[in-house]
């Protein structure tokens, strides 16, 4: 039970602010009132007694409490009580922030009380001592001015002669609750418990408890407007249920906090004696020690002028803490991050360039843009030491070996290599580092990694940018703005250093599958390098000279021992992978290579040689399959090209006309951008019907459906629009296309052919199906240059910059020449 303020009408005495029987009966006054007034019978009072509304506390039968009454109406209602019977009705404010309740403000079950004492306050308040006599009703207000005077009625409670089993057990269960209670609480217990056992009465037990604990009003009220002695004992018994746990908290928290206070008391005495032992043997202090070689180490480090004035500050900090102070342990741990990072050493560039091109030559296959830019770099800085690292992103599938090209890199510049990953990373504190307010700060993973490395310029991979998250904690993308801007980060700021460090000389390195996940600023502050997927010459290449030797040593056998023919790698690329990368064709030549193996094991004399025909014995039967290509293609069927990000792909598709009135059918799972070429498709060829030798009407008198196999698979892209026309002009016209001839490019309603993308791949795969002609859009002319020679001189490329060219290579009496 809390106190009420000054202004209040109740306010409970200092020495009587209780929530335990033992506070209730902390003097022999209360003690003696109670014992005297539970032998005695209920005394009489009239039917109409004044009312004395209380805010925050509810009064119980035989409880004497002392109170302070200061509002004008209930010092009136104290005055009239005195001046007649003594007797007053207490009823508790249903809201105690009421200045002047009204009937309806107050609750209609209450305690009659019988004033015991009163006296005059200097103040003009009244202090009255109190004593509960009976709980009662009030049946209706007589008035309320001056004062409040209502018609109460007292509650007989039904007499208990004999107690039950059930209801000794409730009464026993209440006092021992109670004792719990006081010797939690440490309070003696003999005294008042030999109150409560001379109480035998269900219901007094339960107003007696209810007195002393610590409830709020509403449970109180609730406990008080119950008649039953029984449910009311049990209500009790209830919250004393509740109190013990609270009281059990309680300790346990103080023996904790007692507990760790004795053990740092301990500990500060050992020290203090350990210390007095030191100085005996003249030892001397650790404590100096460490700050001296701190100091030593910060002049070793060659700190920046403005880091090592922020170090000595923070060096005669740690001075004047105590050793054992959480504050010094923190500031330690900072003065060793300054000190051990890399302030000026560098790694000597190998600035040999021929020596630094057969390294890149040695690691990786191909690749000629990404070895030409690194190149470039070196010599770059062979001219200019000065100069500051690049940020380069290698985008390109999975598997092409975008991490390993940065080992390579930094094999080649002679530097230290380190990786991160940062897919899923969503703290922006994993890249800015932590500010050392928090328990276990540290420095973000960039100055970390430099660091361990020991050197200020490594090569630092950032792997899988494109996977970069973001939540509350911050957005990492954001975060290296700064990181990979090389206007900027000569001065990057971490947290926990909150001291600039220059990272102008670290070569950043990012690898992406995808460039549009990437925000446009991070994006623009990096050099995109395409790396796209092999083809089947180069991934045949690239096993004979890395992957079959990797697999041979690492499953214990030696080149000798193995004989892998070409023609069985190249079975393995088309039959048994389908990828840009090579992963998947290095976990199948593994294969080969852990059944070779175990030929050995069991002492098979080797070599062991793998042809054509024992192939599916060791690998299974082939997962992909080639479709046979049609010895002639029906009118209303082309051959377009696709990209995928496992390298090109034929794309078939079919249109064919029915009797109809118009209707255009699409199908093949195609997306939006598909399906607008179609209608563009369709919408050049009513225009120009007449020059197409196609029946001007025939969108009355047919309905046409388009659909592209493989139905299982979206499909999307503007680079269908060539070969939606192509198909649409064949079946309105009835004239086939050649079976050797595929094509990309996309279709305006005026009939130009617009550029695409992914030439490269798309005549790999008319090479792969050995078709002969290929027809591109003549603005991708120039990424001609990236196609292998080997490859164009398999396959014709012919250009087309508008529908009318592409027409006479498509319809030149169904065969296209040369």
């Amino acid at each position: 039970m809390s106190k009420t303020k000054d202004e209040h009408d109740i306010e409970i005495e200092d020495d009587t602010e209780a929530s335990s029987p033992a506070d209730a009966t902390s003097d022999d006054t209360v003690h003696e009132g109670m014992a005297d007034d539970m032998e005695g019978a209920l005394p009489e009072f009239p039917s109409e007694l004044p009312v004395l509304p209380v805010r925050d506390i509810v009064v119980f039968n035989y409880m004497i409490l002392p109170l302070f009454v200061g509002r004008e109406k209930s010092v009136q209602a104290v005055d009239a009580a005195l001046n007649g019977s003594r007797y007053l009705m207490i009823t508790t404010q249903k809201d105690e922030s009421t200045e002047d309740p009204s009937p309806d403000d107050l609750h209609q079950t209450g305690t009659v009380v019988m004033i015991m004492r009163m006296l005059k306050m200097p103040d003009g308040r009244l202090k009255v001592l109190v004593q509960g006599i009976s709980r009662a009703v009030i049946n209706h207000f007589v008035t309320e001015e001056p004062y409040l005077i209502a018609d109460v009625e007292a509650v007989l409670e039904p007499e208990v002669d004999h107690l039950t089993v059930e209801q000794e057990a409730m009464m026993r269960a209440a006092r021992e609750q109670s004792e719990r209670i006081l010797s939690l609480r440490g309070v003696s217990t003999s005294d008042i418990m030999s109150v409560l056992n001379s109480v035998n009465d269900p219901g007094r037990l339960a107003d007696l408890i209810a007195a002393n604990l610590r409830m709020k009003v509403q449970e109180a009220q609730l406990i008080l407007e119950c008649t039953d002695p029984l449910e009311r004992l049990q209500l009790v018994n209830n919250q004393l249920i509740k109190e013990t746990e609270v009281a059990a908290m309680q300790a346990k928290i103080q023996n904790m906090a007692r507990e760790g206070m004795d053990k740092a008391q301990k500990d500060y005495y050992l020290r203090e004696q350990l210390k007095a032992i030191r100085r005996e043997l003249g030892e001397g202090e650790s404590a100096d020690d460490d700050l001296e070689d701190l100091a030593r180490l910060i002049e070793k480090a060659g700190l920046p002028k403005d880091v090592r004035k922020e170090a000595d500050k923070q060096l005669r900090r740690l001075a004047s803490m105590h050793p054992d102070a959480s504050e010094a342990t923190v500031v330690r741990t900072y003065l060793e991050w300054l000190s051990e990072l890399p302030w000026k050493k560098l790694s000597r560039d190998r600035l040999d360039i021929p020596v630094a091109e057969d390294i890149l030559n040695e690691d990786h296959y191909g690749l000629e843009k990404v070895k030409d830019r690194i190149l470039e770099y070196l010599s770059v800085r062979k001219l200019n030491p000065k100069s500051k690292g690049p940020i380069l992103c290698f985008s390109g599938p999975p598997g092409v070996g975008k991490t390993s090209l940065g080992r390579s890199i930094a094999r080649a510049l002679g530097r230290k290599f380190a990786r991160v990953s940062l897919g899923g990373m969503r703290d922006e504190a994993e890249i800015r580092g932590h500010r050392r307010t928090y328990i276990g700060a540290m420095p973000g993973r960039i100055i970390q990694i430099i660091k361990q490395l020991g050197t200020r310029n490594p090569v630092i991979m950032l792997d899988e940018i494109d996977k970069l998250g973001s939540d509350f904690r911050g957005d990492p993308s954001s975060a290296l703005l700064e990181v990979l801007d090389p206007e900027q980060n000569f001065s990057f700021s971490d947290h926990y250093l909150n001291v600039p460090f220059d990272l102008s000389k670290v070569m950043f390195i990012c690898t992406a599958n995808q460039l549009d996940t990437i925000p446009a600023p991070l994006r623009d502050r990096m050099e995109i390098i395409q790396i796209p997927g092999y083809t089947l010459q180069e991934k045949a290449s690239i096993a004979r000279r890395y992957l079959i030797p990797r697999q041979t040593e690492e499953n214990g056998l030696t080149l000798e021992e193995t004989q892998i023919p070409d023609s069985v790698v190249t079975k393995v690329i088309q039959q048994y992978t389908r990828e840009a990368g090579l992963r998947n064709l290095e976990r199948e030549l593994g294969s080969v290579c852990r059944k070779l193996a175990r030929k050995k094991a069991e002492g098979r004399k080797g070599p062991y040689k793998v042809t054509l025909k024992t192939l599916p014995k060791l690998l299974g039967i082939p997962r992909y399959l080639e479709e046979e290509r049609d010895k002639e293609l029906l009118p209303g069927v082309a051959m377009g090209l696709a990209w995928t990000p496992f390298g090109g792909e034929i794309l078939h598709i079919e249109v064919t006309t029915m009797k109809g009135k118009g209707k255009l059918t699409l199908t093949g799972q195609l997306g939006d951008v598909m399906k607008e070429s179609a209608q563009a498709a369709l919408s050049y060829a009513r225009a120009h019907a007449d020059t197409l030798g196609i029946d001007p009407d025939f969108l009355d008198k047919l309905d046409i459906h388009i659909h592209v196999p493989a139905g299982a698979t979206p499909k999307d892209g503007p680079s269908a629009g060539v070969t939606l026309v192509t198909a649409l002009i064949s079946a309105l016209s009835g004239r086939p296309i050649s079976n050797e001839l595929c094509m990309t490019g996309e279709i305006t309603l005026r009939g130009r052919v617009m550029p695409v993308g992914g030439i490269k791949e798309k005549i790999l795969a008319g090479v792969t199906r050995r078709l002969k002609h290929v027809i591109i859009p003549k603005q991708n002319v120039k990424d001609l240059e990236d196609v292998p020679a080997e490859l164009l001189k398999k396959i014709t490329v012919h250009t087309a910059e508008h529908i009318d060219d592409l027409l006479p290579l498509v319809f030149a009496d169904s065969k296209t020449k040369a």
